[in-house]
């Protein structure tokens, strides 16, 4: 078993990357995102969440943060399962045009589970505890520039989906905590 990339220290502050399994382009719909915002925000307000930035991409979200209750995993893990519930919700009920595809590829990546039929997430969170300040400024870097790698936005702050956003003084849609120096793109 494997004991590289867990969270050991319960109070610690990881940098953390969550990805659907296959790789599945599941935010490029608003609707899958909007749940992963809620999502944060609940766990925010409600389970002692400490978000210090973030990033939402097309099959796989990058955050920094920590657990005020020094729970980090068990935070982590009701996200997931909450946020599997709501887009397997949307899929199949509400409807989505590339549900069918999308069926076939959450329940092969859920046919060896005993308690279910589909999987949305990997079971890796690739959690890397932060211990220097040049290592947060390097993670909140790569967060928030993520979308520009990717060819989405110029800047960081142009892309609405994360903490970028916040660390440049503009209106975003959740609240994260700044960790201690200044960012934004000249």
């Amino acid at each position: 078993m494997s004991t590289g990339y867990k969270i050991a220290e319960s109070n610690g502050l990881y940098y953390l990357t969550f990805q659907i399994v296959g790789w599945v382009d599941i935010f490029t719909r608003q609707k899958y995102r909007d749940i992963v915002i809620e999502s944060f925000k609940y766990c925010q307000q409600n389970k002692g969440l400490n978000l210090y930035a973030y990033v939402i991409m097309s099959n796989h979200i990058h955050i920094m943060a920590q657990s005020e209750t020094g729970d980090l995993s068990g935070i982590i893990r009701d996200f997931k399962n909450y946020t599997s519930k709501k887009f397997l919700e949307v899929i199949f009920e509400i409807g989505e045009s590339r549900s069918d595809w999308m069926k076939l590829v959450f329940e092969y990546h859920g046919k060896y589970k005993t308690k279910q039929t589909n999987q949305i997430w990997t079971h890796e969170n690739h959690a890397e505890q932060i211990f220097s300040q040049k290592f947060i400024e390097q993670k909140i870097d790569y967060i928030h520039n993520n979308p520009v790698r990717a060819g989405l936005v110029v800047n960081p702050e142009d892309y609405l989906y994360s903490s970028a956003r916040n660390y440049s003084g503009l209106d975003n849609i959740i609240e994260v905590l700044k960790a201690d120096f200044l960012w934004k793109t000249v």
